[in-house]
């Protein structure tokens, strides 16, 4: 058995798996990490390795208490991967782009996949159909862009996302909600038109915290995985373990 670990910006995912079954998931913040940890070991005791993916600030505390129960492998950019990295600076590609493109590589081998996930940034990475990582792009996620629009102003309130958004504002807040949402949604649209211009066949994944929010307000069709993260660094675990 495998335990994954995704500190992102925001949360820890813990997963367990057994050979590709994703058996358990849960999320925490990181001041409740230990207990999460201890939680996996009372009902999985037959885990054995775990890779941690830290984006986040895991501390080497916190690894030290994980590698008391399991053999710990923390994801690095000198991490073996099964693909072939053409990024132009791969010692500076985040851990987390690095998962997403091993689970496309291993799920969707032999397509062109555009993997898109929406979390705190919103990150675009393609792997072709040849098994190359070309690499992809960084913007700003929803909460990010509604922050700066409070933050960088003197009178714009800070809004949460909304369910209802229509195209002409005609109050501010509903003005910004109509810029965030309609502008990342347009975005997403627009790289994805563009890749679908250049690769054809192309795969795309929709994934991350804010996925499931946005995949309904996509014009392009998306396959939506809320894990994808998670299976690429369980992937990448069977695959370092060789």
């Amino acid at each position: 058995m495998n335990l994954v670990i995704d500190s992102g910006n925001t949360s820890v995912k813990l997963a367990v798996f057994l050979k590709k079954e994703l058996l358990w998931l849960t999320n925490t913040d990181k001041d409740g990490f230990h207990d999460a940890v201890k939680e996996v070991f009372t009902y999985f005791p037959d885990v054995s390795h775990a890779m941690v993916a830290s984006v986040g600030s895991l501390s080497k505390k916190d690894l030290n208490v994980l590698a008391v129960f399991c053999k710990v492998q923390l994801l690095t950019s000198v991490a073996k991967v099964p693909f072939k990295n053409s990024y132009a600076s791969p010692q500076t590609l985040g851990v987390d782009r690095i998962a997403l493109a091993t689970a496309a590589f291993y799920n969707h081998q032999h397509t062109n996949t555009l993997v898109i996930d929406a979390g705190t940034c919103i990150t675009y990475d393609m792997i072709n159909d040849s098994g190359e990582y070309m690499g992809g792009a960084i913007s700003p996620g929803l909460q990010m862009r509604y922050k700066a629009l409070h933050e960088q102003t003197a009178r714009l309130p800070l809004l949460e996302p909304s369910p209802f958004v229509e195209l002409i504002g005609n109050t501010t807040e509903t003005s910004i909600h109509s810029g965030v949402i309609n502008g990342i949604c347009r975005e997403i649209d627009g790289v994805i038109s563009q890749y679908k211009g250049r690769f054809k066949h192309l795969t795309v994944i929709l994934t991350g915290g804010d996925g499931q929010f946005l995949s309904n307000r996509l014009k392009n069709t998306i396959f939506a995985n809320s894990n994808f993260l998670l299976e690429g660094l369980n992937y990448l675990l069977e695959y370092n373990k060789r």
